[in-house]
């Protein structure tokens, strides 16, 4: 049985309420996991308070943080800062320069890209070959497909139908996350996999970029911030001096 993935659900996280609202549907919808947006300097007690939160409505909390820089050196600054405090680092797109250098980092899960234009999306074939070189999935939200309209979501739709093809072709993996901020812009897993057949994207894929694509990149980077962690493959079993003296 699939075990379905949101990691972009995006609750007012001021509000405990709109926060319980959300990730109870969530819930409902047959989501196990969520990943929220969360601030670079939100406190412990908050992020223990959002935990709690999800844990009560049986669902599991992925921290998130959405980096926007505007160059590259601001990018690797922000991923020296934030890369061992979060579970999912996203990098939202927004010139090529920070595109091709997040697409190239090993650091960066999820490449993000505005959804207000193509001339804003820089997700191409150089982009592909650099992120399939790297860990960097591409993420496609749902709600904009859901909120948009007329002719915005007919550029959209084109956009993502290039772009979905171009990640397929290059095998960079594909997110496919809600990025709803009210309830009325979620849907289930199977609806979102449907709504991705507007771009092309068959289904069994689709599923698979709500459930085992994010839940291999959780459990991934859930190793990685272990403090057992050595290297890839290399796990600290036991700690002290368990090798007999002479």
């Amino acid at each position: 049985m699939r075990k379905f993935a949101d990691l972009h659900l995006c609750p007012s996280i001021e509000n405990p309420s709109h926060v319980e609202g959300m990730v109870r549907k969530a819930f409902e919808l047959g989501y196990r996991m969520v990943a929220i947006p969360l601030s670079s300097n939100i406190t412990r007690d908050k992020i223990s308070q959002l935990r709690k939160t999800c844990s009560d409505a049986n669902v599991n909390l992925v921290t998130r943080v959405d980096l926007t820089p505007k160059t590259s050196k601001e990018l690797l600054h922000s991923l020296r800062r934030f890369r061992r405090r979060f579970e999912i680092i996203s990098v939202v797109c927004r010139s090529k320069s920070v595109a091709r250098q997040a697409a190239k980092d090993r650091r960066v899960d999820l490449l993000t890209f505005p959804f207000t234009g193509r001339r804003t999306r820089f997700f191409d074939r150089a982009e592909a070959e650099l992120a399939s070189s790297a860990l960097a999935s591409l993420e496609i939200e749902m709600a904009p497909l859901l909120s948009l309209k007329g002719f915005a979501r007919i550029r959209l739709i084109s956009s993502l139908r290039r772009e979905a093809a171009i990640a397929e072709k290059s095998g960079v993996p594909v997110v496919l996350s809600s990025g709803a901020t009210e309830t009325y812009l979620m849907r289930g897993p199977r609806e979102h996999a449907a709504l991705a057949g507007l771009f092309d994207m068959v289904a069994a894929a689709a599923l698979n970029a709500l459930s085992e694509t994010p839940l291999s990149l959780v459990e991934r980077n859930r190793e990685k911030l272990s403090p057992r962690y050595v290297a890839p493959g290399v796990r600290v079993v036991k700690e002290g001096d368990c090798c007999p003296r002479a």
